[in-house]
């Protein structure tokens, strides 16, 4: 046995043993998923979760205060003057020249953000985000914006739960990826499975096309119980893969009918692209120990469901500008792959092919219009004999799938 097949073995072992020892695993979200370990200058926008709870990935810099002045490439490539300046962090015309998006594409689809808890700001946030950018409006009076709770409706209001700044990172990147979509904001009262999941379903009930999900918690024998509520053939349901790195994998990512997104880091270069990217070392990866191998899927050494499927930028350092003023204090800069899952699904948007996505079989046999990410590993805290599980090589990868977006070839 390899050793990536003997980490497997263990990685089920191991939550063997604690279903053993804790026969109510799935009441108590055994077992539960650890903090990410950032640098000095990052930390993690939502609170710890408590057991049986999903925590969000978005990741915020601390050295970035809302400044202007500092602008991407693709704004100094324009010849923006100093009077528009444009504020830290890479911004929608980076993200168009980094993934050579069309400038028109998703007129009629419903991308979904299912988060928890209620941000009173994120109308008003994203409208600064929009304006900002010469991206076009979309607010709830245009029939662009909409946000509900978990049953659907527009009142009562769950109560804050600390999720704001993963609320404005979500809409800021679904615009950035398609300015025409429409978006849905469904709120669930609480960051628990069941709540998570039945907002879930209410996106689905209202219309979405897309449903992104920011959040996760580590793979567990009873998470199967959720399965059905991330699994809607004709709409694309994306999850971000955990910012951890290798190890073992999170849900709902880890579902079949889930298209898991890794992340990476993204910086201006001087090659034919003008960009260059490399596995971002938290990026999620792993092999479940409660997942079967889908068919299309073909990786050597994992037995069960590979994530990732497919990446995008999320590295804090190199990140995106969000707009936040309910738990940030206006511009700041983003990461984690919070970034990457609204990003891709704000893509698949502007494709407009949801039905393509029952599952992320799709990514798989159109690899070849995808950017191949080579370089980089996921393997700061868990070793993997630097096989593809936590190493970006030539072809698939657990930590950047079969590629970042080139276009929408691949959607």
């Amino acid at each position: 046995m390899n050793r990536s097949r003997m980490r497997a073995a263990l990685i089920a072992v191991a939550v063997l043993s604690c279903t053993a020892l804790v026969p109510d695993l799935a009441a108590a979200g055994v077992p539960a998923t650890a903090a990410p370990q950032h640098p000095a200058n990052v930390r993690s926008a939502c609170p710890q979760a408590r057991s049986g709870r999903f925590t969000c990935f978005a990741e915020l810099r601390t050295d970035v205060h809302g400044g202007f002045g500092v602008r991407g490439p693709a704004a100094r490539a324009a010849g923006h003057s100093a009077a528009a300046a444009l504020p830290a962090g890479y911004g929608p015309a980076d993200l168009r020249s980094a993934y050579k998006l069309p400038a028109t594409g998703g007129a009629g689809q419903t991308v979904a953000i299912v988060d928890t808890g209620d941000d009173p700001a994120a109308a008003a946030d994203l409208a600064v985000y929009r304006t900002t950018y010469g991206l076009p409006s979309c607010t709830t009076a245009n029939g662009c914006f909409r946000k509900v709770n978990e049953q659907g409706n527009s009142s009562p209001l769950p109560a804050d739960q600390g999720w704001g700044v993963e609320i404005s990172l979500d809409l800021d990147m679904v615009s950035a990826a398609c300015p025409s979509c429409r978006i849905l904001l469904v709120e669930a009262d609480t960051p628990t499975f069941a709540d998570l999941a039945a907002a879930e379903d209410t996106a689905v009930t209202l219309g979405a096309n897309e449903v992104s999900n920011s959040y996760g918690a580590n793979e567990y024998n009873g998470m199967q119980a959720y399965e059905a509520s991330y699994a809607h053939p004709g709409t694309a349901v994306v999850a971000s893969s955990g910012d951890l790195g290798y190890g073992i994998p999170d849900f709902p990512a880890v579902f079949s009918s889930v298209v898991a997104v890794g992340g990476t880091t993204l910086s201006a270069a001087g090659n034919a692209r003008g960009w260059t990217e490399a596995a971002w070392s938290g990026s999620g990866s792993g092999c479940s120990a409660w997942i079967g191998k889908p068919a299309w899927q073909h990786d050597p050494n994992c037995p069960g469901r590979m994530v990732a499927d497919i990446a995008a930028l999320a590295d804090p350092r190199t990140g995106p500008a969000i707009y936040d003023t309910h738990d940030g204090n206006g511009w700041g800069v983003a990461g984690g792959t919070s970034v990457s899952a609204p990003f891709i699904a704000g893509m698949i948007g502007l494709a407009g092919h949801p039905g393509r996505f029952t599952d992320a079989s799709h990514l798989y046999s159109h690899a070849s219009a995808l950017f191949d990410i080579i370089g980089g590993s996921n393997a700061e805290f868990t070793d993997c004999g630097g096989d593809y599980q936590c190493t970006a090589v030539a072809g698939y990868d657990g930590p950047t799938g079969n590629g970042t977006p080139d276009s929408v070839g691949a959607f």
